[in-house]
C-alpha cells in the first residue's frame, strides 16, 4: 500500500478534489506546463501555510534538473539551481533523482548531502528541505520539493499530500510529453509534406483531397482551392482499374501539364490508420516520370531503329554475297555454252566433235536450270509460297529411286551404297516431289565429299508420330566449328568447286521445315557425318 491508497482527512479531500478538478481541467485543454505545475506547488503551499514548493524536470540526457515551478522561492534561489546535476549528494533534489527515492533533509545546515548547496539554501533562509521523485509513464520525470524556513520533518498529512499532488504532477508532465511529441511529430509531417519536391496530397478513404503541397499545385498547375474537394482520380487520373482496399497501392496515371500536354505520373497511396487500426486517410505521392519516359520510348525507338538499320544493312549484304555467289556459280556453266557455240559456229567439226560439243553445251544448261530452280526454291521457301501437295508417301520406294538415280556417281567415286530398309511400310506425310529431292542431294553430298573406298548409308524409323530418315557416310568429317555454316547458300566451306554450288543443304533443310519437320547435321572428323531428317508419319 503506498501513501496514494490512505485516506485524506476530509478537509483537505475536499479542498484537494477542488483544486484538482482545475488542475486536470488546465491540463486537458492543454494549458503551459510551467502554469500547470505553478497551480500544483501553489495547492501545497495552501494546504500547508509557511512552506514553499519546487518542481524540478529531470533531463534525462544531461543528467540534470531544469527549472519547472517555484511559486513562492526566492527568485536567485531558484535560478542558481535550474541546471544543477544529479548525483548521490546534490541536495535533497538532486539526490532523489539520482537514487529514485525520497530525500528528507530535516535540517540543511546539518545534512552532508547538501554541503555544496548550503550556503545558497542559507542565503534564501532555507533550513529544511524534502524532496519526492516524481514518476512519470517513463521513469523519474523530475522532483517535488517542500522547503521550511526552520527544521522539520514532514508529517503523515504532508506525505498523503505530497503523494497526491507528485502523482497530479507527473499527469502533468507525461500528457506535456506526449503532447510535444506530437506537435513535433505533426510540425515534421507539415515540414515533409510543405516541403517535398514530390507532389503530395491527403485524402479522405473515400478519395475526396483534403490537402495538397506546393509541389501537386505546380506540377498539375491548378490552384489549391480547385484540388481540395475534388475526388483523387480527377485530378490524377488512373490508366488502369485500381486495387482499391491494399495497403498499399502504386499506379499509373495521367493529368494535364500546365503547358497542355499530358503528364505522365506513378501514384503510391498508403493508408493512415487510427488508435484503432481503421484508415483515417490516404497519404498519396504523385511521382512525375514524363521526361524519364519519354526518354525511355527516345532510347527504345533508338535501339529498334539501330536494330532495323543493322538488318537492312545485313540484309543488303546477304543480298549482294548471293548475287555475287550466283553470278560466280552461273559463268562457268555459260562460258562452257559460250565457248563450244563458238565453236559450232567458226569450226566445221566431224559429227562426233560436233555431238561432244552439243552434250557440253546441254550440260551446261542443264546445269543453268538446275540451280536456278533450287534459287526459286530457296526462294519461295522464304516467302512461304512453295506449292507442296502433302500425301501420305512410303519411304522405301522413294529411296530405292534415290539409289538407283545416284548409283552411277557413287560407282564412278568407288563409294558403297547401303539400305537398313524396316520390315514394315514405313508411310511419311509429305510431298513425296520434295522428299525425292531433299534425299538426293543428301546423298549426293555425302558422295561428293566421300573418302576412297568409302559407304554410305540411309536408312528409317518411326518414333512417336515421327519418320526419321537418316544419311550416314563414313568420310572425313567436319569441325563442329563449321557446322553453322553448312546451311549459308553458297558457302563450301572452301572445297572445291566440283563438289558443288553451295544449295544442297539449306535447300533441304527449308524444303523440310516447309512439310513441318526438321533437319539436324552430326559430324565427327575423321569419322564422318550423318543427317537426320525428321518428318511426320503417315496415317497408314
Amino acid at each position: 500500500m503506498t501513501a496514494l491508497d490512505l485516506p485524506l482527512a476530509q478537509e483537505d479531500a475536499v479542498a484537494l478534489l477542488t483544486r484538482q478538478t482545475g488542475i486536470l481541467e488546465r491540463i486537458a485543454v492543454g494549458g503551459p506546463l510551467v502554469g500547470v505545475l505553478t497551480d500544483v506547488a501553489t495547492t501545497y503551499e495552501d494546504l500547508v501555510p509557511g512552506s514553499h514548493c519546487s518542481v524540478l524536470l529531470l533531463d534525462r540526457v544531461a543528467g540534470t534538473l531544469r527549472h519547472g515551478a517555484a511559486p513562492t522561492l526566492p527568485t536567485d534561489y531558484s535560478a542558481h539551481i535550474d541546471g544543477m546535476a544529479i548525483g548521490p549528494d546534490a541536495g535533497s533534489c538532486g539526490t532523489a533523482a539520482h537514487t529514485g527515492l525520497p530525500v528528507v533533509a530535516d535540517d540543511i545546515r546539518s545534512d552532508p548531502r547538501w554541503a555544496r548547496y548550503r550556503s545558497l539554501a542559507d542565503a534564501a533562509g532555507l533550513r529544511a528541505c524534502w524532496s519526492t521523485p516524481i514518476r512519470g509513464r517513463d521513469g523519474v520525470c523530475g522532483t517535488f520539493a517542500v522547503y521550511h524556513h526552520e527544521p522539520h520533518l514532514p508529517s503523515a498529512r504532508e506525505e498523503l499530500l505530497v503523494a497526491r499532488l507528485t502523482h497530479l504532477a507527473s499527469v502533468a508532465i507525461d500528457h506535456d510529453a506526449v503532447v510535444g511529441a506530437l506537435a513535433v511529430s505533426e510540425e515534421r509531417f507539415r515540414r515533409a509534406f510543405e516541403d517535398n519536391a514530390v507532389g503530395m496530397a491527403l485524402t479522405t478513404p473515400q478519395g475526396e483531397v483534403t490537402r495538397v503541397n506546393h509541389a501537386l499545385v505546380a506540377l498539375l498547375g491548378r490552384p489549391e482551392d480547385e484540388l481540395v474537394g475534388a475526388a483523387l482520380d480527377d485530378v490524377v487520373v488512373p490508366l488502369a482499374p485500381r486495387r482499391r482496399g491494399a495497403r498499399h497501392e502504386e499506379y499509373d496515371a495521367t493529368a494535364g501539364s500546365p503547358g497542355g500536354g499530358p503528364l505522365d505520373l506513378v501514384v503510391a497511396a498508403s493508408p493512415i490508420m487510427d488508435a484503432r487500426g481503421l484508415p483515417r486517410a490516404l497519404s498519396v505521392n504523385v511521382l512525375d516520370v514524363t521526361a524519364a519516359r519519354a526518354a525511355e520510348r527516345e532510347r527504345r525507338a533508338r535501339a529498334e531503329a539501330e536494330v532495323a538499320a543493322a538488318a537492312a544493312e545485313s540484309a543488303n549484304r546477304a543480298k549482294t554475297d548471293f548475287v555475287t555467289a550466283l553470278g560466280h556459280e552461273l559463268r562457268t556453266p555459260l562460258q562452257a555454252i559460250t565457248g563450244f557455240t563458238e565453236l559450232l559456229a567458226t569450226l566445221d567439226l566431224p559429227p562426233d566433235r560436233r555431238a561432244e560439243a552439243l552434250r557440253h553445251i546441254g550440260g551446261a544448261a542443264e546445269h543453268i536450270l538446275t540451280m536456278v530452280a533450287d534459287v526459286l526454291d530457296v526462294s519461295r521457301i522464304e516467302t512461304r509460297s512453295l506449292p507442296l501437295s502433302l500425301r501420305d508417301v512410303p519411304v522405301e520406294p522413294v529411296v530405292a529411286d534415290v539409289l538407283a538415280m545416284v548409283a552411277p556417281l557413287a560407282a564412278a567415286e568407288r563409294v558403297t551404297l547401303h539400305t537398313a530398309p524396316m520390315t514394315t511400310t514405313v508411310l511419311v506425310h509429305a510431298d513425296e516431289r520434295r522428299v525425292r529431292q531433299i534425299l538426293l542431294n543428301l546423298v549426293t553430298n555425302a558422295l561428293r565429299y566421300h573418302r576412297p573406298g568409302g559407304r554410305v548409308l540411309v536408312g528409317w524409323s518411326v518414333d512417336e508420330g515421327q519418320v526419321r530418315i537418316t544419311v550416314r557416310d563414313n568420310g572425313p568429317g567436319i569441325a563442329r566449328e563449321h557446322l553453322g555454316r553448312l546451311f549459308v547458300p553458297f558457302d563450301r566451306l572452301g572445297r572445291d568447286a566440283d563438289g558443288g554450288v553451295g544449295l544442297g543443304l539449306p535447300l533441304a533443310r527449308g524444303l523440310t521445315e516447309a512439310m513441318a519437320g526438321s533437319l539436324e547435321v552430326h559430324s565427327t572428323p575423321g569419322v564422318g557425318t550423318t543427317v537426320c531428317v525428321d518428318l511426320p508419319a503417315g496415317r497408314g
